[in-house]
């Protein structure tokens, strides 16, 4: 299946630009399209917070947005609204993002606009109970949905800190924060080293280079980031809960996106879990109906990664659902065969053709290949990978890397027991 469609847009080679103050623009012209995107990756994450202020990253994205340059909070939300911008913000481990498509022709005004964001946000004090709610809201609905509070709880206790973080915090740390917190947060960690901003879509490159020198080559870094402090997950656990329900959670190491095996990994949790024809979905639900939900995700960070499992099942069954969950990962082991791996080559392939035709998620792409790699794949690049991707190399590696140090972490009305 070629990853180019009749009519597509034609995405030219990436080029890369890098800033004196260590900033670096990626861009990636293509023909065709009437859209730009881009995405600004600063290195302000969660992992920054202190261990008595987490939550600090996210409440200062927060208030970031409320009012920049010349813009207060109404100007500033009105004028991207005026360009035609649809935009997203996430915090991150290690970064925090800022998401940005439009109309070719508006995405200098709305690059301005961002660059204010990062470097001259206004963060008043007489927003800051106003954005502390928006993230009290964002915790306290953590507390109202079990499914995502059992896999937070999974992530701190398989990676530990600061690598199992939520970004979220806890609602004691955020109510406890000043805007003297956000501002000194802002200043140390809203800076150009390290930072990553991708251009996808329709622009010229040297024009987009002239607007970036403008806006953020003068931009300086306030301090170097401190050293991290890692301590290990606390490995198997569960949380009571009183429900009829029971949310079964179970991780095991895996290889990051920057791994030789990366793709390998990949295809073998796609066997598991992508799609109704999934290992997962076909033994755990279809066949024995033992649980309404069931997924396996392969996420990684920049030097580790994991699979995350979920399953949502009865408390009657959950012991059960645990145990047949447990052996599918276990017997993964064995391998794939070649049917299933078809089956999953072409819902992949057919994912690659629709990010091909989305500037925001070539530039989300981007972003991620150079704060992983340090170069950009391009999609013929990806396609060859993808293509090299066999029964036989997947269980070869499954030989190597079979699923096992599983941490298993229920929530619940009773604790249930470890397989064996």
């Amino acid at each position: 299946m070629s990853l180019t469609p009749p009519d597509a847009p034609t995405p030219r080679e990436a080029c890369v630009h890098r800033l004196a103050n260590g900033l670096t623009l990626i861009g990636e012209p293509a023909d065709g399209f009437q859209s730009a995107a881009f995405s600004l990756m600063i290195p302000a994450g969660c992992r920054y917070d202190a261990a008595d202020q987490l939550g600090l990253a996210n409440l200062t994205c927060e208030m970031a947005l409320r009012g920049a340059g010349d813009r207060d909070s109404r100007a500033l939300v009105s004028d991207l609204d005026a360009l035609g911008v649809e935009r997203g913000e996430s915090v991150g481990l290690s970064h925090t993002s800022l998401g940005a498509s439009t109309l070719a022709e508006n995405l200098p005004a709305a690059l301005a606009i961002y660059a204010d964001i990062v470097r001259r946000p206004h963060l008043p004090e007489d927003q800051l109970e106003a954005g502390r709610q928006v993230c009290l809201q964002e915790l306290r609905g953590v507390e109202d949905e079990p499914s995502q509070k059992l896999m937070e709880e999974l992530r701190r206790r398989h990676y530990g800190d600061p690598y199992g973080r939520a970004s979220s915090g806890n609602i004691a740390a955020v109510e406890s924060l000043q805007i003297r917190d956000v501002r000194q947060f802002q200043h140390k960690r809203y800076a150009p080293d390290s930072a990553i901003l991708a251009v996808a879509g329709a622009f010229d490159w040297d024009a987009m280079v002239e607007d970036v020198e403008r806006l953020f080559g003068d931009w300086v870094n306030n301090e170097a980031p401190s050293k991290t402090v890692e301590t290990p997950g606390a490995g198997d656990g569960h949380v009571t809960y009183d429900s009829s329900q029971a949310h079964i959670g179970i991780a095991f190491p895996s290889v990051p996106y920057s791994h030789a095996d990366y793709f390998q990994a990949w295809g073998a949790n796609g066997v598991l879990s992508s799609g109704m024809s999934s290992r997962l979905f076909t033994e755990v639900r279809e066949k024995r109906g033992l649980c309404y939900t069931v997924y396996a995700s392969l996420q990684t960070q920049k030097d580790r990664a994991a699979v995350f499992c979920y399953a949502g099942t009865t408390a009657e069954r959950a012991q059960e659902t645990l145990d047949v969950t447990h052996s599918e990962l276990v017997r993964l082991a064995d391998g794939v065969t070649a049917e299933e791996l078809g089956r999953l080559k072409a819902r992949m392939k057919s994912g690659l053709i629709l990010q091909q035709e989305s500037t925001h998620a070539r530039a989300g792409v981007l972003a991620r290949d150079w704060r992983h790699l340090g170069h950009i794949r391009s999609l013929a690049e990806v396609n060859k990978l993808v293509d090299a991707v066999t029964a036989d190399t997947i269980n070869d590696y499954l030989q190597r890397n079979p699923p096992s140090d599983f941490t298993i972490v229920t929530l619940g009305p009773q604790p249930l027991t470890r397989p064996n």
